[in-house]
């Protein structure tokens, strides 16, 4: 029996204008049964959203952000208190609120690039689980960054080289560090399927979250919608859990739970 090492991450947004469910779960009682949802089909973690990150989002303030997040944490871990939150966000005032209300690991789309405090909130919190995702350096930016002619397996790794550096000279060790490629953020489609071949230079660093679920390396590529790529997210999935992955990002965990043990499965090779 191989020992679990792999854990789903169940989408909850609570936006009005993410790329796929922006709007779908409106209302605290739509979000609850959505959360109810993903835990009894087996996520091990809610990471739940108050800020699309989409191209050409809105910016949203944070007291907006703080209204949409926090009360809701605070309900998710009163209802299930023994599922682990991820909160996404980037602001370190979200962030320390979130952990108040119970939030274990934040996820950071910029890896502390737009508000560097969030370093310090983390080395604080020394239970909290940090996703460090790679991004441009400016929320403009991230999803229009140039690495033409570069190799940019090489940027994300280095990009990840310097922050792990950074986190660790405030005490942050890497065990507490979830590194994320960041597949749809500034990257052409060919140079995302490139990070999701080499996933395991970044695993031989660290714990690896791939979010490729029903992104537009997967839509484009198959030139469809977005509602209709999750055949396409399964199969990019298994790919990911193949290259290294350890955490999956998924708006269909029953789905990714089926990925995750047809995995196992094949991994079991002992029984052959």
């Amino acid at each position: 029996m191989i020992e679990k090492s792999i854990f789903i991450m169940g989408i909850l947004n609570n936006t009005p204008n993410s790329f796929y469910d922006g709007g779908f779960h409106a209302g605290e009682k739509a979000l609850l049964a959505k959360a109810e949802k993903m835990i009894s089909e087996g996520a091990d973690i809610i990471d739940i959203g108050g800020f699309s990150t989409k191209p050409n989002c809105e910016i949203v303030s944070e007291a907006e952000e703080r209204h949409r997040v926090i009360p809701l944490v605070r309900t998710i871990k009163n209802l299930f208190p023994d599922i682990m939150i991820s909160v996404d966000t980037f602001r370190s005032n979200i962030a320390e609120a979130s952990i108040e209300a119970g939030a274990t690991i934040i996820n950071d789309i910029s890896g502390s690039q737009f508000d560097e405090k969030i370093i310090d909130v983390v080395a604080r919190c020394k239970q909290v689980l940090y996703v460090m995702m790679h991004c441009a350096e400016s929320i403009d930016k991230m999803h229009n960054m140039n690495h033409e002619g570069e190799d940019i397996t090489e940027v994300v790794k280095r990009f990840f080289e310097e922050k792990l550096f950074l986190f660790q000279s405030k005490g942050i060790e890497n065990k507490r560090i979830i590194l994320d490629p960041g597949f749809g953020f500034g990257k052409t489609i060919p140079q995302n399927y490139q990070l999701l071949r080499y996933l395991n230079t970044f695993a031989k660093m660290g714990d690896t979250l791939a979010g490729l679920s029903r992104k537009s390396m997967i839509y484009k590529t198959l030139k469809i919608t977005p509602q209709e790529a999750l055949q396409g997210t399964v199969a990019l999935n298994m790919i990911a859990l193949m290259n290294g992955a350890k955490y999956l990002r998924v708006h269909d965990v029953k789905e990714a739970k089926e990925v995750v043990a047809l995995y196992y499965a094949y991994e079991n090779r002992n029984n052959e």
